[in-house]
């Protein structure tokens, strides 16, 4: 028996079971995904952003937690709007004149988190630090991905200014001048 085809437009990635499958930041899905991250940078607008992000359902499916959909909004997305502001704020005054050059994955760290860490049910794989790469006046600027995990084999951001969240608000990780540089650290 053949199993039927999913239509990608009406089911969301996290009502399907996880899968081992390594992802790959050299997709079109992930292009799109990164599209809209820097939209919603551009724009200073979580919801332009959302396409990026780990699906809800995928997070409910993932965390061994009380209220796992609770915390979804009210602790990753809020953390999320939060980033994508202080980022929008790191564009300075013309944020429209800046351009999205690349987002580098940095295949060296990516590694599997088994079940049972992080208070997770099911394995995925993680990378700290990916680096967004952008052009404004004609100079190579960059910031971090704190942490992208993947999904059926897609990479999503689930923190992307700091794993930690501080009191302080959004949180830009390790801004530079250039493309800067990827380094390896725990993400819980």
């Amino acid at each position: 028996m053949v199993p039927s085809a999913v239509d990608p437009t009406t089911t969301s990635p996290g009502d399907l079971p996880q899968t081992t499958a390594v992802p790959s930041a050299g997709t079109p899905q992930f292009e799109a995904e990164m599209s809209a991250l820097w939209e919603g940078v551009v724009t200073g607008t979580v919801t332009s952003a959302m396409p990026a992000f780990f699906p809800e359902a995928a997070y409910v499916r993932l965390k061994r937690i009380a209220n796992p959909a609770a915390d979804y909004q009210d602790r990753l997305v809020a953390a999320f709007a939060g980033d994508l502001a202080a980022a929008h704020a790191l564009l300075g005054p013309d944020p429209g004149s800046a351009t999205l050059v690349r987002v580098e994955v940095p295949t060296r760290l990516v590694h599997w988190v088994t079940p049972g860490t992080c208070e997770n049910s099911i394995g995925y794989y993680e990378v700290p630090n990916a680096r967004v790469v952008y052009d404004q006046a004609g100079t190579i600027r960059s910031f971090g991905i704190a942490s992208l995990i993947s999904w059926r084999g897609v990479w999503y951001v689930v923190h992307l200014g700091a794993v930690l969240e501080s009191n302080q608000g959004g949180v830009v990780d390790d801004p530079a001048v250039g493309p800067g540089a990827s380094a390896p650290y725990l993400t819980c």
